[in-house]
């Protein structure tokens, strides 16, 4: 260990020194309250021997400053006074002293509570790695939490809480937001001839063009549920929403997912519903949901393949 040994005395400080030097440790000496909390912030000490009565600073202000320097850390403070006082062992506890020894000390005494400060500090510092250990692995369980086992992506829990959140922050800023349904065309048909192995894969791979085609830090692609997958789209216009929309298609042709018992195409396509517009204090989340998934209706009636996308005035026109 390194020491910081504090005393006016140059005389205590010699046997002190010699002391430490008999037990293997190393000693940075000082002789008054102000200079050891220079050394104490320059040498980072791991334990300090600090008398009280001093001059310039006695040991108690020293001791309360190294406390306000490593707020964070624990150093032990070992108190060395001529004083034995049960307000002076008050006082020191106060300080943030954790021991105080009435000199003159003796080498056993001192290296029994040397010892003892060691092992309180190796106890601590493993509770600090088992602290930082456990906070480590609950954000690993919350970030698991809002993962999608299979794809990857956003789970159905994390696009519901992102929506929301969202729908409240654009609503207060109000700028548009968009969200786009996506469905895998006959996946049914697709885990029927190829087997639910091969179906993983697929829907894998269409949760990868989402999360290619989301072009913003904001853009959530999340797989909400079964062959069914969701973009929200904070701060998207309908005309960008149609553009990401365009992207996913592309992306999805590009894998070029061979798909023998699709009609017409021979691969894996996508249907997709989407919706934007500048929500109000009124708009709920399952607002976007319904007018995205009555688009996404819409395009499978169309013939697959394809996407539509209706603004909440034009579906109430159509009803």
């Amino acid at each position: 260990m390194k020491i910081l040994l504090v005393d006016d005395s140059p005389t205590v400080r010699a046997a002190m020194r010699g002391f430490i030097a008999r037990m293997g440790h190393s000693v940075v000496e000082s002789g008054d309250g102000l200079d050891a909390l220079v050394k104490f912030r320059e040498e980072r000490p791991d334990l300090v021997l600090i008398d009280v009565v001093m001059p310039v600073m006695d040991g108690f202000e020293a001791a309360r400053r190294m406390r306000d320097v490593q707020a964070d850390e624990w150093v032990p403070i070992i108190f060395l006074s001529a004083r034995e006082s049960d307000q002076d062992l008050d006082r020191g506890i106060e300080a943030g002293g954790d021991d105080y020894l009435v000199k003159p000390v003796s080498f056993a005494v001192l290296n029994a509570k040397i010892r003892a400060m060691r092992r309180i500090e190796a106890m601590r510092s493993r509770l600090v790695e088992l602290s930082r250990e456990l906070a480590a692995a609950n954000q690993e369980l919350e970030r698991l939490s809002k993962q999608d086992g299979l794809t990857g992506i956003a789970n159905r829990r994390s696009f519901d809480d992102y929506l929301q959140t969202e729908l409240r922050r654009v609503t207060r800023e109000r700028i548009p937001l968009a969200l786009i349904l996506v469905d895998v065309d006959h996946f049914k048909s697709y885990n029927d001839c190829y087997g639910h192995s091969s179906g993983d894969e697929c829907l894998r791979q269409i949760a990868a063009a989402l999360a290619t085609a989301g072009r913003r830090p904001g853009d959530l692609p999340a797989r909400y549920g079964g062959e069914e997958f969701a973009m929200v789209l904070p701060g998207t216009t309908l005309e960008g929403a149609r553009d990401v929309a365009c992207s996913i298609a592309r992306l999805v042709e590009q894998a070029n997912i061979t798909h023998e018992r699709a009609p017409r195409y021979g691969r894996v396509t996508v249907s997709q519903g989407l919706t934007a517009f500048v929500p109000t204090l009124a708009t709920r989340p399952q607002d976007l949901v319904d007018l995205a998934d009555r688009a996404l209706y819409e395009a499978k009636q169309q013939g697959r393949n394809r996407f539509v996308a209706l603004e909440p005035d034009a579906a109430a026109a159509r009803d």
